[in-house]
């Protein structure tokens, strides 16, 4: 389902949008507007994501991503 919505942008973001439309970058400003609203709220769930992380506690000094994700995985394996 979508919704027709109207927005104002300054003249800079148009212009900005145009030239991505208009390189074939994409194929509308619908386009250009959905895919920057997609990566909008991806940030805020990465920065949400972070936030836990932080509050999370700290690892062990020493700790290797290779140890992160080996955790990770872990975990996720005992979920199912």
């Amino acid at each position: 389902m979508t919704t027709k919505l109207s927005i104002s942008v300054t003249d800079a973001h148009a212009q900005l949008i145009e030239k991505a439309v208009e390189s074939g970058q994409f194929a509308s400003a619908s386009e250009v507007v959905r895919t920057a609203l997609r990566k909008w709220a991806s940030d805020e769930e990465l920065g949400r994501l972070w936030d836990q992380g932080i509050a999370s506690g700290f690892m062990e000094p020493g700790t290797t991503m290779k140890d992160i994700k080996a955790e990770a995985r872990r975990r996720l394996a005992a979920r199912k």
